[in-house]
């Protein structure tokens, strides 16, 4: 799975506009890499997202096309939060 479809499906990010645009101005690294938005998604994967101050840490847990609102946070798992 893309990596902007899986932000906005696992609703990291809110629209997949404004997670393509994270991903291009170099916000989100998946294994330690800047990623681009259509950067191919495994289970495993460690996804780092800046948001201005803070940053979040996520490991990918599973990979769902279209996910209901309350299945969305099984998608990751968080490892850290500043």
């Amino acid at each position: 799975m893309r990596l902007d479809k899986y932000l906005k499906n696992s609703r990291l990010i809110k629209r997949r506009t404004v997670a393509k645009e994270a991903c291009d101005t170099g916000r989100v690294t998946v294994n330690n890499k800047i990623a681009k938005a259509g950067t191919e998604l495994n289970p495993g994967d460690i996804i780092g997202i800046t948001f201005g101050n803070s940053s979040i840490t996520v490991k990918v847990t599973l990979l769902t096309e279209s996910p209901r609102k309350e299945d969305a946070q099984d998608m990751y798992e968080i490892v850290s939060n500043e």
